[in-house]
């Protein structure tokens, strides 16, 4: 099993920027209006247009989603289509609510601009665009509820008459993770934290924010508060542009990724590596392969074994190239100890 993303995004008119720091905004900046300054009509218009489009996705009506979206998008609709078919069975029962709707008026934008600031409301929320088409839009977020597994639904519509709108956006993403939701990880994250438990405090906030943040270019002071909490227990060692090397008797391990995961149902972290040719070679035989993958868990665990607290297994992806050459799953308890592993704190944990 894939480290499964947490937000599905397609069919975008435009590129998304990362959401940074929260930033003055300057007196050329595009407008946002948040839905109590909208017009009552505006808010209609939007809020009926989005309602079509979760409601077309509730049915399985891929046809209206196309015909209600707009022609640059519709062009090239697969990835719109395959996410609401996949995002169906989730929600079909579910009770739709508009959390939030915010009105963005780029219509005096120049065309290419390299990126677009929106400044809602107070406290801010920010939000950021590459390459926007001059024009106005708007964002609205909903949330399915009511079902196993509640969803963030978040659309951009872009008006094409006056008060006519049409899909330019589409997202997804959970809002628990094993059952819990953002606020519940960021006080597990800050115990952790408290406890100098840095591995397991990085993830949980990881975690938290994919949660409480339904689309990747929204910044609000909120999740600013979370990131900066989290940036002090952002492990030095973990891999990103570099790897992390892992010392396997005498055998040095190339960690390329590791993340948690929910795909059994319990949470785990999912940990990539690409074996060099010799540990490749093991890798073709079944019985060395386990071993293999198992001294790596073992070696992970033994250089930090505060993870073994607060996950309930390792899935570990031994890779080559896009393809995963051996794949093993195995609860923390079924992992032979390396050092002696800390105390358990009495802090709750996601299984």
């Amino acid at each position: 099993m894939q480290m499964r993303p947490r937000n599905i995004h397609c069919g975008l008119l435009f590129s998304l920027a990362a959401a940074g720091a929260l930033l003055l905004p300057n007196a050329n900046a595009a407008t946002c209006k948040t839905q109590s300054q909208m017009t009552a009509a505006q808010r209609d218009a939007v809020s009926s247009t989005a309602r079509l489009m979760v409601g077309a996705v509730q049915s399985g009506d891929v046809q209206t989603l196309r015909t209600n979206t707009i022609p640059a998008v519709a062009a090239d609709f697969g990835g719109i289509a395959a996410s609401a078919d996949s995002l169906k069975p989730l929600v079909l029962h579910a009770t739709i609510t508009i959390d939030q709707i915010y009105g963005l008026d780029a219509s005096s934008e120049p065309a290419n601009a390299p990126r677009t600031d929106f400044y809602c409301g107070t406290p801010v929320v920010v939000l950021n665009f590459t390459s926007l088409p001059p024009g106005k839009y708007a964002l609205v977020i909903l949330h399915a509820t009511g079902v196993p597994q509640p969803q963030f639904i978040s659309l951009i519509v872009a008006e094409t008459t006056e008060n006519h709108w049409q899909l330019a956006g589409f997202f997804s993403s959970p809002m628990l993770e094993t059952g819990h939701n953002g606020l519940w990880y960021w006080m597990r994250a800050r115990e952790y934290a408290q406890k100098k438990m840095n591995w397991d405090a990085w993830f949980y906030y990881q975690t938290a924010a994919s949660l409480l943040n339904p689309v990747e270019f929204l910044s609000s002071p909120n999740l600013e508060k979370l990131r900066h909490e989290a940036d002090p227990t952002r492990p030095d060692n973990l891999p990103g542009i570099n790897p992390m090397t892992l010392d396997v008797h005498g055998s040095s391990f190339q960690v390329t990724a590791i993340a948690p995961t929910d795909a059994l149902g319990g949470l785990d972290l999912e940990v990539h590596y690409n074996p060099d040719a010799a540990q490749l070679a093991q890798l073709r035989d079944p019985v060395a392969a386990r071993k293999q993958v198992i001294d790596v868990m073992t070696a992970l665990l033994a250089l930090h074994p505060e993870l073994r607290v607060a996950f309930r297994g390792i899935w570990m992806r031994a890779d080559q190239g896009t393809a995963s050459v051996f794949a093993l799953n195995l609860p923390m308890n079924e992992i032979a100890d390396g050092p002696q592993s800390p105390t358990t704190p009495s802090v709750p944990i996601a299984r």
